[in-house]
């Protein structure tokens, strides 16, 4: 059996809810990410920021990346995987909610993300498609 722990990419490294969004901008461009998971003050998952949660929700709105916080850009409830969890449970996961990258946990950790890179690597062409048709419909359904 493949396991989330098996296909995601270690390193991963957390956002603190309280840095500003240049300083996660700053994060991503070292890191060469285009998303954070955030973390709140226990350590515990509390949102994902995207580059272009930066772009589109804060500067193209005319805010200033410096005085606006991850904690702040922070939407609905995060979703995360087991790493212990199955492909197929992984799968599931991001179809069902539509997302393009998936934070790993293990023991209460965040140990590593699945992206795009990462199934592209690790599914065969059947699953690929599929998810691919679920993640970018527009109607939502998957």
């Amino acid at each position: 059996m493949t396991t989330a722990g098996d296909i995601m990419h270690r390193g991963a490294q957390w956002i603190p809810a309280h840095e500003t969004l240049d300083r996660a901008a700053q994060l991503m461009r070292e890191l060469n990410v285009g998303a954070l998971p955030i973390s709140d003050e226990n350590e515990r998952l509390c949102g994902i920021l995207t580059d272009r949660d930066i772009v589109v929700g804060c500067v193209a709105m005319g805010h200033d990346p410096a005085r606006i916080t991850a904690g702040e850009m922070a939407q609905g409830t995060p979703r995360w995987i087991d790493s212990g969890a199955d492909v197929g449970e992984v799968l599931q996961e991001m179809k069902g909610h539509q997302i393009r990258r998936l934070p790993v946990i293990e023991n209460k950790r965040l140990v590593g993300m699945i992206s795009e890179a990462d199934l592209a690597q690790h599914l065969t062409d059947e699953q690929l498609a599929g998810w691919v048709e679920s993640v970018y419909s527009r109607s939502g359904t998957g």
